[in-house]
């Protein structure tokens, strides 16, 4: 909590039952954000505020509800419902939308203005709204302005890339997330301005880098975590403004060249580096130039709390993975001068907007998915270049905010007002989506045993579908008020398996040569089966020409397998209070107690590495 913070209230989450607190901070950003409209009552004149109250789920729910919109990695083949030819899609074939390519849903060739409809008072909103998610027609894949990038999701001016997540200004990106202003990199998780990257994690100006994490403006370095402007440096940490380093010693350039082809012969590099890890001090959390500000991998910002991976920042609180925001609440996957948002997913450069997502140049619009360059905008969905719209249909701007307040009301008579959107909305199965990731839930967890349907396990995502809306439907009756109807989350589960790929043969990873001067340009017909999962998985024509640039090895898991690989070496997004190992002092930190790691405060810290 922030100096000066007072709790005022402690409230609890109406899914999982925990306590969380509201503060006086909190309600002042609430009522700051809210929006106001002309009053709908003839009598009273001037605007209405119609104040947003303070969350029914902790952060931790809030979070999960909005990843479970979000699929990042299962791309699929099917149909485009404009031309019929076949396409790359986050929808797999069995899902019940209409979903089109992304040059013809960007052209003017169709208007989802002609989905527009009246809203109706006798119905609440979320099943009015639920509606009109499965008829109008869906993007392919979150992207803009790529060029030959077509296996990529959320991008933005992404050139001959593959499989890459949220890239912008970037090209020739392999199996890769969160990748900006880089080049020719494989297998990168948070990088910025790096180009010949391999198996590397928070990096930031680096070149020619291989299992480098957490390090800026480093050249020529493999397995180093938390160096800057160092080149030439072989299994180190903790260094700054070093050269020809192996192991935190100092070599000379010819010492350093023979040095380390020995090791590599004799050793296996990734098993020898996390043995030198376990005797190097860690900070107890990664925060740069950064000012009050309280959680983990935070850089350039200011007044952030309970929020992880930020950069240039202020003034946030329980915002994840975003660059470039401030004055925000709620908010996951964000970039590129954002303000004044809440309960917002994977949005670029908007203000002044509420409970939307996935939308890209939008301003003061509430309630939205996934709609672009547009504003003023209630309840709509995929619409672009538009202004003063509900539902899908166009209003005059004295139309609108006549109608607007009305909806609020009514909203706030059926409890929707202020809750983003029910995860019953979304259209994915949730072992699809980034929830999974941080909030594993089985398939059994997901679909409720009284519904009478997860032991068939031929299901599909459509039964699926209809049985939540029946389920929802039957379940909304049983309560006795509307409030209790949003006491339960409903998911979805997708089981829908993708055919399996033609291949001339498919070979198991511990069969494959290590050196890859072994490898034969055949591969590239071959399905590797993954060592862990046992999935096969292929290796495309630009990723075995960069092995063999330089010098490594076919990996031997699939892409999914080594993204989470990457995502465990991460610290938990977790706070917890144990003492430093050097002064005894408590601190907080993402390391926990029972933890082996050697973890100082941050004086101590700096008193030994500088």
């Amino acid at each position: 909590m922030f100096q000066d913070e007072k709790v005022i209230e402690t409230k609890i989450c109406k899914h999982c039952s925990c306590q969380f607190d509201i503060t006086d901070k909190d309600i002042e950003f609430y009522e700051k954000i809210s929006p106001s409209f002309p009053s709908p009552d003839s009598k009273e004149s001037g605007l209405k505020k119609y104040i947003i109250p303070s969350p029914t789920l902790c952060p931790d729910c809030r979070q999960q509800r909005r990843l479970t919109f979000r699929n990042e990695r299962k791309l699929y083949k099917r149909k485009c419902d404009a031309s019929g030819k076949e396409i790359i899609s986050i929808y797999s074939p069995d899902k019940p939308y209409k979903v089109y390519n992304q040059d013809f849903w960007w052209s003017d060739w169709w208007e989802a203005l002609d989905y527009g409809r009246d809203f109706d008072f006798s119905k609440t909103f979320f099943e009015q709204f639920g509606k009109l998610i499965r008829e109008v027609p869906r993007m392919s894949v979150f992207g803009k302005n790529n060029e030959n990038s077509f296996y990529t999701n959320h991008t933005d001016w992404a050139k001959d890339s593959y499989m890459a997540i949220d890239t912008a200004n970037s090209q020739n990106i392999y199996y890769s997330k969160w990748v900006v202003n880089s080049t020719n990199s494989i297998d990168c998780y948070f990088i910025d301005k790096s180009e010949l990257c391999y198996e590397c994690m928070n990096i930031d100006n680096c070149y020619k880098c291989f299992y480098s994490y957490y390090s800026n403006n480093c050249k020529n370095c493999s397995y180093i975590y938390f160096c800057d402007n160092c080149e030439n440096c072989l299994f180190c940490t903790n260094l700054k403004n070093k050269k020809n380093y192996i192991l935190n010693k100092a070599y000379n350039e010819i010492e350093y060249n023979k040095l380390s082809k020995e090791i590599f012969a004799n050793k296996n590099p990734w098993e020898y580096f996390q043995e030198f890890l376990k005797n190097q001090i860690r900070k107890p959390t990664l925060i740069y130039n950064s000012e009050n500000v309280l959680w983990d991998f935070i850089w350039n910002s200011s007044n952030v709390f309970n929020s992880f991976t930020i950069i240039d920042g202020e003034k946030l609180k329980y915002c994840h993975d975003s660059w470039w925001i401030n004055n925000s609440y709620d908010v996951y996957e964000a970039a590129f001068e954002c303000n004044f948002q809440y309960e917002c997913h994977a949005c670029n450069r908007w203000k002044n907007t509420l409970w939307w997502h996935v939308s890209y140049d939008i301003y003061n619009c509430f309630y939205i998915d996934s709609c672009h360059n547009s504003s003023n905008l209630f309840w709509c969905i995929w619409l672009k270049n538009k202004s003063y719209c509900i539902l899908n249909k166009q209003y005059t701007k004295e139309e609108y905010e006549k109608i607007v307040p009305k909806i609020i009301e009514h909203m706030m008579k059926t409890w929707e007002w202020w809750e983003f959107f029910p995860s019953s909305l979304n259209p994915f199965g949730y072992n699809e989506t980034v929830a999974q990731e941080y909030y594993p839930l089985t398939r059994k967890d997901v679909i409720p045993a009284k519904a009478g349907i997860y032991e068939n396990e031929n299901i599909s995502f459509e039964t699926g579908l209809e049985w939540e809306i029946n389920y929802i439907d039957r379940e909304w009756n049983t309560y006795k008020t509307l409030e209790e109807a949003w006491k339960r989350p409903v998911f979805k589960y997708s089981t829908y398996e993708a055919p399996f790929p033609k291949v001339e043969k498919i070979i198991p990873a511990n069969k494959l040569p290590n050196n890859i001067s072994d490898i034969p340009d055949d591969i590239l017909n071959w399905a590797i089966e993954c060592e862990v999962t046992k999935k096969p998985f292929r290796i495309i024509k630009e990723e075995l020409a960069f092995y063999r640039k330089h010098n490594l090895p076919i990996p031997r898991r699939h892409p999914d397998q080594r993204h989470l690989d990457r995502m465990s070496l991460r610290n938990p997004r977790h706070l917890y209070t144990r003492k430093c190992d050097k002064c005894g002092k408590e601190i907080q930190t993402t390391y926990a107690p029972e933890r082996p790691e050697i973890v100082y405060c941050e004086e101590c810290y700096n008193k030994e590495i500088y």
